[in-house]
């Protein structure tokens, strides 16, 4: 079998920064093992499998090196570009996943304007455990977000948050319940208005150089805060990534770009 394959650069401008993900353009669905095989092979937070439906529609899902993620920011993006590219002419995407999301993607020039689900927070109790591993000691908010099962902190500085260096064998080896933890403050930089960084490695990865999916939650989270529709964010993460995030009435538009680093084929027996 030979597998239309995409490595891109999501979320930047400019190559070797924002969030690598593979794309895996499939004429047929593959079995969830080979799909976690192939994640694993390509070692990068997230792997998307996209099949065509139709002219405009897809159905794509996503995996970490260690399991199925239900919905992902930069695959999603990534996934755009790469069909995008194949399909010179196709103004905009459909994707369906296996989660019950559909996610409306439109070609905006240089940027990809993709529309996400929004999903709520509650209230939360920061594990003190986590906190001390990731070299935080004090917190403004905590939230939980059930539908990705991650936990939101608030902290009070952008600094910190860009100078933090987590104790990841410590994180690892917390029994909890969460697969992931993201923090978060008021952005430090004049041109953005807040900042985060994404921590999972209860689901194969460390840290998450540049996630969207959780402006889902997180971009609501901030409109409240700041009482404003349009935001800029950035992802303090040693490779960093920025997007523009814009609150509509029951979905967040994510809009951004996205850099091919190659393309190729995959070889399975």
């Amino acid at each position: 079998m030979r597998i239309k394959t995409y490595i891109i650069d999501a979320f930047t401008t400019a190559l070797f920064k924002g969030n690598q993900a593979a794309v895996c353009l499939l004429e047929n669905e593959l079995d969830e093992n080979t799909m976690l095989n192939i994640a694993k092979e390509f070692g990068f937070s997230e792997t998307a499998f996209v099949v065509k439906q139709n002219t405009d529609s897809f159905s794509i899902r996503y995996f970490s090196p260690a399991q199925e993620i239900p919905l992902c920011g930069h695959a999603t993006l990534a996934s755009s570009k790469a069909l995008f590219t194949e399909y010179e002419d196709l103004p905009k995407i459909t994707f369906y996943t296996r989660f019950g999301h559909v996610l409306k993607i439109f070609r905006k020039e240089e940027l990809i304007e993709m529309y996400f689900p929004l999903h709520n927070t509650e209230k939360s109790t920061a594990d003190e455990e986590i906190k001390k591993a990731l070299g935080i000691s004090e917190i403004l908010n905590c939230e939980y977000n059930k539908f990705h099962n991650i936990l939101l902190m608030e902290i009070q500085s952008g600094v910190v948050l860009q100078n933090l260096k987590p104790d990841f064998y410590a994180l690892r080896n917390i029994k909890t319940t969460v697969s992931g933890v993201l923090l978060t403050a008021k952005s430090v930089h004049k041109n953005y208005d807040y900042e985060y960084r994404y921590f999972f490695p209860w689901s194969g990865v460390d840290e998450d150089p540049v996630t969207g999916g959780v402006q889902s939650f997180l971009g609501k989270y901030w409109a409240n805060k700041l009482d404003k529709k349009i935001m800029r964010a950035y992802q303090s993460s040693a490779r960093t990534g920025s997007m523009e995030v814009e609150l509509m009435k029951d979905s967040v538009v994510i809009r951004s770009s996205a850099v091919i680093f190659s393309s190729g084929i995959l070889h399975l027996p």
